[in-house]
């Protein structure tokens, strides 16, 4: 012991490390750096921010030893170009929306949200005790990628249209900014689904071009000022039931980290996951109260489309349930959770809630 401490002192750093007899030692000082690309814009302090919390969590846990910096949309590559910049390296993780990616392979969306599906507490109870992100993650491996839930919004509402909308006819032609893979369903139903990132949005309902289109909810439509241009406000969100947004990570920047560093990535994800629905849940009533007081006119949608794009969203699950392996593994899955979800809500959280809000408090 004697005869190497004096060796450590007298070959100093540089001899060490030429020993080989310290790399601990510097591995326990080096600083870890990652980058996180954003498909949401700076401005929607929910959605985007929810990457902020998750970085800001892991530096806090690590003493500041793995820093993350979170780089909003198009500032390292396009909204819907960050799932490749994973794939091939050229960053470590993105924090999007799965359902976004669905054109190469529809069974994206099941990882975020399909029409008529699960509800927020739902996703995450199959994400978390049933088998969701078990089939996600063998899914999303033939990509490249390591899933993590990190984000949800909870029930959105159905979006901002120029004109109102009384029947399915008013859906013909209808140019509608619509998330990822219900386009396929409004496109059935007649309109023309338009796939643009938040921040095109309000530009293309100004102008015209595009009808109507759907983001969120009352905090972030208000911040993005769609009631100025498009006064009808429909609910719900019959294709969002509970989207849940993910952290994707390159997987062999995954697998390269410690095993300490992968559950505080993991605890980070889980913290971001459920701050940003309790920030939702808060700051969507005051919004919507805002956004009525300015004349938005909140209108349902028509009992006659929300039962024809019922029925032409189970059309579309069997038709891929009989071409897409990968669909029907695990939407059979998840089939199977909604049904025994909505059996349990139906006598419970349903129930409860319809009583609750048909009181005056």
């Amino acid at each position: 012991m004697i005869e190497r401490r004096s060796f450590v002192r007298g070959a100093g750093l540089a001899g060490v490390l030429a020993a080989g007899s310290a790399p601990a030692i510097v591995h326990a000082q080096a600083t870890l750096r990652w980058r996180v690309a954003s498909s949401f814009p700076k401005s929607l302090d929910t959605i985007f921010g929810a990457g902020e919390v998750f970085a800001k969590k892991v530096g806090e846990m690590t003493g500041g030893k793995f820093q993350i910096t979170v780089h909003a949309a198009g500032e390292l590559m396009p909204p819907l170009g960050v799932v490749d910049g994973v794939q091939n390296g050229t960053v470590e993780a993105c924090h999007t929306v799965p359902y976004y990616f669905f054109g190469k392979d529809p069974t994206f969306a099941i990882g975020a949200a399909i029409p008529f599906g699960l509800n927020s507490r739902q996703m995450s109870a199959w994400m978390f005790e049933g088998n969701g992100l078990k089939l996600m993650r063998e899914f999303y491996d033939g990509y490249n990628i390591v899933n993590f839930p990190c984000g949800n919004t909870g029930a959105q509402m159905g979006g901002w249209f120029r004109k109102e909308i009384k029947s399915l006819d008013d859906m013909k032609g209808l140019k509608f900014r619509i998330g990822g893979f219900a386009g396929k369903i409004v496109e059935r139903l007649g309109a023309v689904p338009q796939n643009l990132p938040g921040s095109e949005i309000y530009q293309a309902l100004e102008k015209g071009t595009i009808d109507a289109a759907e983001w969120v909810g009352p905090y972030d439509d208000q911040k993005l000022g769609f009631y100025k241009v498009a006064p009808y406000y429909l609910y719900p969100g019959w294709w969002e039931g509970g989207p849940q947004v993910d952290l994707f990570i390159n997987k062999k920047a995954y697998e390269s980290l410690s095993a300490e560093y992968k559950a505080i990535v993991e605890a980070a994800s889980a913290y971001a996951h459920v701050d940003m629905q309790a920030k939702y849940d808060a700051r969507n009533p005051p919004a919507l109260k805002q956004l009525v007081a300015s004349n938005t006119k909140l209108i349902a949608f028509p009992k006659a489309i929300m039962d024809a794009a019922f029925k032409t969203s189970m059309e579309v699950y069997a038709e891929l349930n009989s071409s897409n392996p990968a669909w029907k593994k695990i939407y059979s899955d998840y089939d199977a959770f909604r049904r025994d979800q909505n059996l349990w809500f139906r006598f419970t959280e349903a129930r409860f809630d319809s009583f609750m809000q048909a009181q005056k408090l």
